[in-house]
């Protein structure tokens, strides 16, 4: 059962049983004053029955606030855990990366890194972020995209470097 509708369960049985208790409560105080309570046993039974019912209207009123907390207040929580599983999702994405990185040659690192700051990046941009050479720039994207781990795509006289969708 969802929130929503536990809320609306549990806020209708705590009202109903509320005004079961406002009821009582108003017997007890008419039996009060019909019997002008002092010290007697019938006296001390029926302040222990309103001391019973006080602590009972005391229940009810957590479980309506409960009812309500359930029914208006669930979706906070829905959000929370929405965030919680999409900072999840990336942080297994984080740790796929890193253990990538980790099989991978130092120039093979750097450019992933610099490619995984600024997806699109043009080659000529990716060899000056990268600090290597034209040719060495090239060799390496060239042996990335034989592995499966980056595409490019002609643009102009350069290529734009993009990540795989899987990495």
């Amino acid at each position: 059962m969802n929130n929503k509708k536990l809320g609306i369960v549990i806020l209708s049985i705590g009202v109903i049983t509320l005004i079961l208790l406002v009821n009582l409560i108003g017997k007890y105080n008419q039996a009060i004053i019909d019997e002008g309570c002092f010290p007697s046993e019938d006296c001390k039974k029926i302040e222990s029955s309103l001391s019973i019912s006080h602590l009972a209207f005391g229940v009810m009123g957590f479980v309506i606030s409960l009812g309500f907390y359930l029914l208006f207040f669930s979706k906070s929580e829905e959000a929370l855990l929405k965030s919680l599983n999409e900072e999840k999702q990336t942080r297994n994405k984080e740790d796929r990366f890193s253990i990538l990185l980790k099989a991978l040659d130092p120039f093979e690192q750097r450019i992933l890194k610099v490619i995984k700051e600024q997806d699109g990046i043009t080659q000529n941009t990716l060899r000056i972020k990268a600090d290597l050479s034209k040719a060495k720039t090239s060799y390496v994207v060239n042996d990335l995209e034989d592995k499966g781990l980056i595409k490019r795509i002609k643009k102009g006289k350069t290529f734009s470097v993009y990540l795989r969708g899987n990495i």
